[in-house]
Order: structure tokens, then C-alpha cells, then sequence
């Protein structure tokens, strides 16, 4: 072979050395690369175009259902009877939460209210807002358990104040008007009775104040000094804490604010947020690892802790009194109007609660709450957020319009918040999450074999020219002679 045929195999042999030192460099340093391309595109900072917008307009549209429990027997209740529920709904809200009043601070953390605005979804309801239904008078019937303690003079006062206001236990009222208020001269009566015991002197709903209002002042950190806190909630309402239950421990505002988490999650993480609605900080618990959007992500759940009685599961006795497990006691948060939570149908409730009224099935898959997390972003592709509302009801002695109702928790509606991301952001997320990944990827092991296949064809090369030199030798030759 000639010099300029050895340089060759050199060159080749160079190559390929070079290629493999190159494809076992990027096994080690893809890694690195991605974690800094993360930490860079998930820091709430102005300056960075992909993360901050996300942050500021959550790329999931939210939708709330709503699903009501009518009352089937409302005489028969009021007799001692059963309750019979059918479910009705769900009627459903577009929901939007643009952030205002959006202020960076010295200390790595920015602050910001989040509006809540809702607009009726007549495509995605089985039903409109007109629909009458015959549910609970949660004004009445709030009313009358905190009369129980009036001396009987006071008794006979409000008993006859009913009459006058031809108020019932059950009435018939629209969705509109349960959800988003309607006027009742009850609502004069009550606040002079009992100053402060409901916060609007205009109208009386559900979700009266929640419409184009904010949850409070969030306080969360940036991640720009540590990524590891990104997110998490410096305060809320200036406070690290809320004063709503019996101990320090529930007490504590614990996670984010409920819109994204930290990146790099394993499934020994827990996913922790803190609820305006449930007045305290909620904590979901690693399922099992899938695929969203055709994205890897973690499902977390609720445990079956998170409603449990003092009793059954010891760190929730600050939120009592408590009753059966599987509802937690929210009166202190709602100005004591005797409201528990629980998730939809009692599910991971004590079966008591259940039975105690007619018309519920608990299953995990229409009632279970779950959040799915890109792990390695810390960002949920798909949210189902699901919480129902229950009141407390009983025969006050004295108080003519409860009748001979039993005492348990009375189901009246459960609403399910959610979300999945969708849009362009959903193919800007899986290029750079998953495609770009996958490439690089790919292409430390092609050069890794590339590279090996080359040393090895320069290596094969050079020895099968060396053979031949040394077959056609002189040397060789003579030997042969011989």
C-alpha cells in the first residue's frame, strides 16, 4: 500500500476514534444539557420567552362541571325518612384565571392574584341554566342548627319569622339562581340574628363571590436562586399560615399554588398545593408512571387519608369535630355553615356516609381526583380536580321546619375542575421534550457505532493490507522456494 493509502486508514482510524470519544461524551453530557435547558425554561423570569408566558396564561383550558343532587322525597325527609337523590348534570363552565397585579420582588419570588371568570358551556351541559331543581334551603337550614342554642322565647321568634317568610327546608330554584345567587328577605333576618353569618347583604349563592374575583394574594417562588423551590408558596395573603383549624400542622400553607410544580420529579415525591376552596393544603400521593399527550408523566391521586377523621388517621384531628371518615368539617372556613367536603359520592369514605341516602355509586373512575405531571418539567398535562359539598342536617328541637330529619351529611352538588393542555403548546412541548431528547439520544449512539465500525474497518483494513505485503515479499517468496 502507499503512504497516501496509509494516511487514509490513519484518517479513517482517527475518525472513528474521535466519533466514538464524541458518542461516549454526549451519554454523559445530554444529561447536563437537558437538566440546564429545563432549569432555563421553566424559571418564572420575563426575560425567558418560553416559560413565563406559560406561567402567566396557563396553557390548559379549564372547564368546571357542576352536578347536582335533587331531592326526590323532600316531604318524606322532613318525616323521618331516607333521602333519595337522582344526580342531574353536569353543567358546565369555561373557566378562566388570568393573573393581575403580577409583581416581582427582591427576594426571588413574585406576587399576583389570580381572577377567576365564568362563562356558561351550553354545548358540554346536559341541561341549561333555567333547569329548576328541588334542593336544600342552605339558608334556612344553616339557620336553623345555629338557632338550636336560642333560648325558647328567641325560638318562637325565628320559628314565627319563618312562617312570615314562607320559608321550607326544600324549594325549587334554577341553576343560575343556586350557583350565582338570588335574592331572599331571609338573608336580613339571618345577619340580624346571627351579625356576619352570611357575607353578602345582595344575594345568596354558591359561587355568588367566586365569578370575575380573585383567590387571594399568591406569593411563589421564581426558582432563579434555587430551581428546587419554584413554585412554592412564600405566602398567601401575606401569611404562611391560616387560622381556620385546631392545630399548627393543618394549619400550614404547604406547595404551590396548584398550577405547575417543580421539575425532575421522582415517584417518591408527593405533589402538594394549597386549595382556596377547601381552605387548606392538600397533598396527592404517585399512582404509576404513563403517557399524556403522548408525553411520559406521573398520575398522582388523592390518598385515602385526605378526608379522614382525627380518629382513623391521627395528623387530621386538627380539622375536626369530625364525623365519619371520608368528610372533612369546613364550617370554620365557611362561616359556620355547618358545609363538609368530601370527594364526590363519599368515594373513600366510610360506606356509612353513603348509605346513610339513596342515589349514590362511588366508583374510582367518575369520582377519584387526579393530576398528571410531566416529571421532568414539573408541568400537569391533564388535571381532575373533583370535590363535593355536603351539609349537615338534624331535627333541632324547637325549630318546627326540620321536622323529624335524620342527622347525617346531606349530599347537594359535586364539581370536578378540569383541565389537559391543548393547542400549539402541546407540539412545542412534545418537540422539545421529547423529540429533541430522543435525537440526541439517537445521536450519541450512532456515533458510538459509527465511530466502533470504523476503528474496526481501519483496523481490519490495515491488517489485511499487512497480510498481503507480507504474502508478496521477497522474503516471503524465498522461504516459499525452499
Amino acid at each position: 500500500m502507499s503512504s497516501c493509502g496509509w494516511r487514509a486508514l490513519l484518517a479513517l482510524a482517527v475518525t472513528g476514534v474521535l466519533l466514538t470519544t464524541l458518542g461516549v461524551t454526549l451519554i454523559f453530557i445530554n444529561p447536563i444539557i437537558m437538566r440546564d435547558q429545563v432549569i432555563k425554561n421553566v424559571q418564572i423570569d420575563p426575560s425567558n420567552s418560553l416559560a413565563y408566558p406559560m406561567w402567566r396564561d396557563v396553557p390548559v383550558p379549564f372547564y368546571m362541571a357542576v352536578h347536582f343532587f335533587e331531592i326526590l322525597n323532600p316531604e318524606g325527609i322532613l318525616r323521618g325518612e331516607q333521602p333519595a337523590l337522582a344526580q342531574r348534570g353536569p353543567y358546565v363552565y369555561r373557566e378562566y384565571r388570568p393573573k393581575d397585579n403580577i409583581t416581582f420582588n427582591d427576594n426571588y419570588t413574585v406576587s399576583y392574584r389570580s381572577i377567576r371568570q365564568f362563562h356558561f358551556c351550553a354545548e358540554r351541559s346536559a341541561g341549561s341554566e333555567s333547569d329548576e331543581l328541588v334542593l336544600p334551603n342552605m339558608l334556612a337550614l344553616g339557620g336553623a342548627l345555629m338557632a338550636e342554642n336560642l333560648s325558647p322565647l328567641m325560638k318562637l321568634i325565628f320559628n314565627d319569622a319563618m312562617t312570615q317568610l314562607n320559608q321550607t327546608l326544600f324549594f325549587r330554584k334554577t341553576v343560575r339562581e343556586i350557583l350565582w345567587g338570588y335574592n331572599d328577605p331571609l338573608i336580613d333576618l339571618l345577619n340580624s340574628i346571627f351579625p356576619g353569618m352570611i357575607s353578602s347583604n345582595d344575594k345568596f349563592g354558591l359561587f355568588a363571590e367566586m365569578n370575575n374575583t380573585d383567590t387571594g394574594l399568591f406569593t411563589v417562588n421564581t426558582g432563579l436562586d434555587h430551581i428546587n423551590k419554584i413554585h412554592q408558596l412564600d405566602k398567601w395573603n401575606g401569611n404562611n399560615m391560616v387560622s381556620y383549624w385546631n392545630s399548627t400542622q393543618c394549619n400550614m400553607i404547604n406547595g404551590t399554588a396548584g398550577e405547575m410544580w417543580s421539575p425532575f420529579r421522582t415517584p417518591s415525591d408527593t405533589l402538594k398545593f394549597y386549595s382556596p376552596d377547601a381552605c387548606r393544603s392538600l397533598e396527592l400521593v404517585y399512582e404509576r408512571s404513563s403517557t399524556t399527550l403522548r408525553l411520559p408523566s406521573f398520575r398522582y391521586v388523592a390518598p385515602k387519608t385526605m378526608f379522614a377523621n382525627g380518629q382513623d388517621y391521627p395528623p387530621n384531628q386538627g380539622f375536626c369535630p369530625c364525623r365519619e371518615s371520608g368528610a372533612m368539617n369546613a364550617s370554620t372556613c365557611r362561616l359556620n355553615s355547618q358545609v363538609f367536603l368530601s370527594h364526590p359520592h363519599f368515594f373513600n369514605g366510610d360506606p356509612a356516609l353513603s348509605q346513610a341516602v339513596a342515589g349514590l355509586n362511588p366508583t374510582e373512575e367518575e369520582h377519584g381526583l387526579f393530576i398528571d405531571i410531566h416529571p421532568l418539567t414539573g408541568v400537569p398535562l391533564n388535571v381532575s380536580i373533583k370535590l363535593q359539598l355536603n351539609l349537615f342536617t338534624k331535627e333541632v328541637k324547637g325549630i318546627k321546619i326540620t321536622g323529624k330529619m335524620r342527622t347525617l351529611l346531606l349530599p347537594l352538588i359535586w364539581f370536578d375542575e378540569s383541565g389537559r393542555m391543548d393547542g400549539p403548546i402541546v407540539s412545542t412541548f412534545y418537540h422539545y421534550m421529547v423529540v429533541v431528547p430522543a435525537l440526541l439520544q439517537a445521536l450519541q449512539y450512532v456515533l458510538l457505532v459509527v465511530g466502533f465500525l470504523l476503528v474496526i474497518t481501519s483496523f481490519a483494513l490495515a491488517l489485511h493490507t499487512h497480510r498481503q505485503r507480507k504474502r508478496h515479499s521477497p522474503f516471503s517468496s524465498h522461504q516459499t522456494d525452499q
